[in-house]
């Protein structure tokens, strides 16, 4: 039993896609829904039967009051002292399974409405999924279109330095040729 307590705990991959979070989340409310429904489920058949517990103790008390008048009519004291000892403990019964209905309601009821909260959760978490998912879609898109637009710029900018290149070895063609002139000029006078 010692050994479970030296392992690590398994950690949890964290999803790579952001849809995966969503994806992965949904599915555990949903899980976490059907584990409240399957409770609650199990609540409201314990509450079938102490109804049905509630009806016959109230019964049994009813029937035991009209044994009680029977025997007080005869003058049956050991009878009525039998029906009075049952009549109690079907009273002590009878209260503590009220009570226990009332418990099982409150908590059925509040089962139900945390899986109501959890399915309310989960729908507007497949909401917002749908709507991410159609904003990543459009992100990818202008990721790319901008993409796109920076490799024309990149483009664009190196053809720029190319034609300054150009214009730059013109210029000193140009001063060359001029130096050349003025060199020569002085030459030929």
């Amino acid at each position: 039993m010692l050994f479970g307590f030296w392992r690590r705990k398994k950690k949890e991959k964290k999803p790579a896609d952001p849809l995966a979070a969503f994806d992965q989340l949904i599915e555990d409310l949903e899980r976490q829904a059907a584990e409240v429904r399957k409770s609650a489920a199990t609540l409201l058949a314990l509450k079938g039967e102490l109804t049905r517990s509630v009806e016959r103790y109230t019964r049994r008390l009813g029937d035991l009051a009209e044994r009680l008048e029977v025997a007080g009519s005869r003058g049956d004291v050991k009878a009525m002292q039998v029906f009075h000892k049952d009549q109690k403990e079907t009273e002590a019964l009878l209260k503590s399974t009220r009570e226990a209905l009332e418990r099982a309601e409150k908590d059925a009821q509040l089962l139900l409405e945390a899986a109501n909260e959890v399915g309310t959760r989960v729908t507007e978490l497949r909401t917002e999924r749908q709507s991410a998912s159609a904003r990543l879609v459009a992100g990818n898109l202008v990721t790319g279109t901008m993409r796109e637009q920076v490799e024309r710029v990149d483009r664009v900018l190196a053809l720029d330095a190319a034609r300054d290149e150009l214009e730059r070895a013109h210029q000193l063609a140009e001063i060359y040729r001029e130096e050349r002139g003025v060199i020569s000029d002085p030459q030929e006078k």
